[in-house]
């Protein structure tokens, strides 16, 4: 029998006992305005085509995606992140269809910009892997092994050819060094300078892209182990930010985000501009195949992984999600 003075004399679950109250002292609040919408547009086709790893999402036809950015908008979405599919016969080794003008990437930018203007802040990939036939981030060398230095070349032209269509912020995604600098400077000296830049800064060589790779029909012979970095490092990933503020990057990105909340943590913690986390393809695809086997609760399990990447310190979100959460965030406010 309890009597006056015993224990417990702090009792915690006081601040949990109501939803209202639950909602009032909660430490992390998620917003639609959080969450950044990644689309795939591919070239070519006259309807959508579902990616069967990725349930839900699809390769968008331009006028699918229009309609994909215009829901993002509705939902209070922030941002949407282009990635564009060329045709198999327009990939080849130097991934040219990634700085032609009418390459399916720009015309999408075009498109999404005559859609939604500036309601929606459109980002592109920026990266050569969707168009080469060897599936790198970069151009190869003699030896097959990836060129750096010809590498940023390619990517000089590609910030040049997306800002020329109008995209407000670029993502080079290939973990070249010097990226971020020489985009920097390719943007500024062609007029580009409100043009940002959101670094991918920690992007580690993840198993967890296995979907990613269906979705942009990659090509990829080998692996990009030498120049993704290694999921074992965590130091390396405050040198590759540091090396990507002095560059001039205006934001920065940890990828994957769930299996390194570590790394998202420590960034948040040693700087001051917007910090990014990706919820990539297999985040997606593991929560969607166990929420099919009644094995999890599919929108609680969302929401949950978008509060834990939130509460590591990512200002955004990139999320396959991101239009469904929105909606029911809105709901909830």
């Amino acid at each position: 029998m309890s009597t006056y003075g015993s224990f417990p004399g702090s009792r915690p679950r006081r601040l949990r006992t109501t939803p209202a109250m639950r909602r009032m002292v909660a430490e992390t609040r998620l917003h639609p305005a959080d969450l950044i919408l990644p689309a795939f547009v591919r070239e070519g086709i006259s309807e959508p085509m579902p990616i069967s790893a990725m349930p839900g999402v699809v390769q968008h036809t331009r006028d699918t995606l229009r309609k994909a950015a215009v829901e993002a908008v509705e939902a209070g979405v922030s941002g949407i992140m282009l990635f564009g599919v060329p045709a198999d016969e327009n990939k080849d080794a130097l991934g040219t269809a990634g700085t032609e003008p009418d390459g399916i990437l720009q015309v999408a930018i075009r498109d999404v910009k005559a859609e939604v203007g500036d309601d929606l802040v459109i980002m592109s990939d920026l990266c050569l892997d969707e168009y080469t036939d060897h599936g790198h981030c970069g151009v190869l060398d003699a030896e097959g092994r990836v060129d750096n230095d010809a590498t940023l070349e390619r990517y000089a032209e590609m910030a040049q050819v997306q800002a020329d269509a109008g995209v407000h912020v670029v993502g080079p995604s290939g973990m070249m060094d010097g990226q971020v600098g020489v985009i920097r400077d390719a943007l500024d000296e062609t007029g580009h300078e409100d043009v940002s830049i959101l670094a991918y800064t920690a992007k580690y060589s993840s198993a967890f892209y296995g979907p990613f790779r269906e979705a942009v029909a990659s090509s990829l012979q080998g692996d990009r182990k030498s120049y993704q970095q290694d999921p074992a490092n965590a130091r390396e990933s405050l040198r590759e930010l540091a090396l990507d503020l002095e560059e001039g990057a205006d934001m920065v990105m940890v990828k994957p985000a769930g299996p390194y909340l570590d790394i998202l943590y420590r960034v948040a913690q040693a700087v001051d501009v917007p910090v990014s986390a990706y919820q990539i393809s297999g985040e997606y695809a593991m929560i969607e195949a166990a929420a099919e086997k009644g094995w999890v609760e599919r929108d609680r399990a969302i929401l949950e992984t978008l509060t834990g990447i939130k509460r590591a310190g990512a200002d955004t979100i990139l999320t396959y999600w991101a239009t469904e959460a929105a909606t029911w965030l809105r709901r909830e406010r």
